[in-house]
């Protein structure tokens, strides 16, 4: 049957201080056709993760997953190889005797984080007990350890705000303190939030030469306060200090940080179904515009588009404007995850792909036509799509992760 796709006119009005301007969009119909993917690959369960603590690292080319995990009654990280398995398991050290007042149970770790310090592939972390704790992602060996003086359990984040080429790991307390080391471990800065954080730090790379301004951006590290209103940003310098502090209009449940050809923004989902872009040069709001009126989850950021899964729905939003570029409808009225980019096609171009709460998969292009669709029947899924070549044709399968912490790859 011949692809139909099916164009309607949506426009936005907003409400809220600053106001949505008018978006169009094409509402992009499935295409028949499209190619059917299917499970290559599996792995063991993971007990103790619900796939959402899960991530991938790139190790000498190959693509590793890793996932906070329990063995033996002890809490592990795992890293496995999609195609081959198990690469290597660490015991989180100090865990389960009791001794840290956690009862004998594995204590709580936060998800994990991924990234390089001076070139070498990490995995990071947090304790519920206060402990930022960094792996090898080669071997799995502990690389470091640092007291947080605090309660952890927030995922920390890998970045070089300086923009030099030194790539610090950030941690933050759920009482506000933020700490920064770097690649041995040594303090490079330390600051206190006034407010709770159960969000993860961001860090944002400086921007020399942004379009429309005559100075350029500095980086630093976005930090976000949590609770029921919308809270406060702050944006910290390289040495810790404020640069600005802002409030948005949404009350976010998911962020991320995005370039744009004229600065860098943070993106902020929020519980209204919002999506708000502040501007990272002084914390003011470059737009806001209204998806649904249910939470919707920030993905990845492609060639100036960022997506965004809400209740049955996907949408490729204009980094520039917000302007709704497309909004593609699967599932009902199941929640779809924050979506991600990879190479699932085969023609060297990024595709996005979205898994919703049921495992239900879709692989789209930039323009948000269907070219993959899959599923893993009777599963529950809460996380989004990652991705490697499990099976060495040189394409990126996509990776579903279940609430059990199994990890399929689908290719077609």
């Amino acid at each position: 049957m011949d692809r139909r796709v099916l164009f309607a006119i949506l426009i936005l009005f907003a409400g809220g201080a600053t106001g949505v301007g008018v978006a169009t969009f094409a509402f992009v119909g499935f295409d028949d056709a499209n190619t059917e993917a299917t499970v290559v690959w599996k792995s063991e369960p993971a007990a103790g993760d619900d796939g959402t603590g899960t991530a991938t690292v790139d190790v000498d080319g190959e693509t590793r997953v890793v996932q906070p995990t329990v063995e033996g009654g002890d809490r592990a990280v795992r890293a496995v190889t999609p195609g081959e398995g198990r690469a290597w398991t660490t015991r989180i050290s100090g865990d389960a005797d009791g001794s840290d007042g956690n009862d004998g149970d594995p204590v709580a770790v936060s998800r994990l984080e991924t990234g390089t310090l001076t070139g070498d592939p990490v995995v990071a972390l947090t304790t519920a007990r206060g402990e930022l704790v960094v792996l090898n992602a080669t071997d799995g060996d502990e690389r470091f350890v640092v007291d947080l003086e605090g309660s952890g359990g927030v995922v920390p984040t890998i970045g070089d705000p300086t923009g030099d080429g030194a790539n610090l790991v950030v941690a933050t307390t759920t009482d506000g303190s933020v700490l920064a080391v770097g690649a041995d471990g040594d303090q490079v800065f330390e600051a206190s939030i006034d407010g709770r954080v159960e969000r993860r730090p961001l860090v944002v790379e400086p921007d020399p030469d942004p379009d429309g301004r005559e100075d350029p951006i500095p980086g630093g590290v976005a930090v976000s306060t949590a609770g029921t209103s919308p809270g406060t940003v702050h944006l910290l310098d390289e040495s810790g200090e404020a640069r600005w502090t802002a409030t948005p209009t949404v009350t976010a449940v998911d962020w991320t940080v995005a370039e744009t050809r004229r600065g860098p923004i943070l993106s902020l989902g929020g519980s209204d179904g919002t999506l708000e872009a502040l501007e990272v040069a002084d914390g003011s709001s470059r737009y806001e515009v209204g998806l649904q009126d249910r939470p919707v989850a920030v993905g990845d950021a492609n060639g100036g588009q960022i997506l965004v899964g809400g209740v049955g729905s996907v949408w490729a939003v204009n980094l520039l404007d917000g302007e709704v570029i497309w909004k593609q409808q699967y599932g009902g009225q199941t929640r779809v995850n924050a979506p991600g980019v990879g190479d699932v096609a085969g023609d060297d171009t990024p595709e996005s792909a979205a898994v919703n709460r049921e495992g239900e998969v879709l692989g789209l292009t930039r323009n948000g036509e269907v070219v993959v669709r899959g599923g893993i029947p009777e599963t529950v899924v809460y996380a989004g799509p990652l991705f490697a070549d499990a099976n060495d044709d040189g394409t990126d399968e996509i990776l579903v992760v279940d609430r059990n912490g199994v990890v399929r790859a689908l290719s077609t």
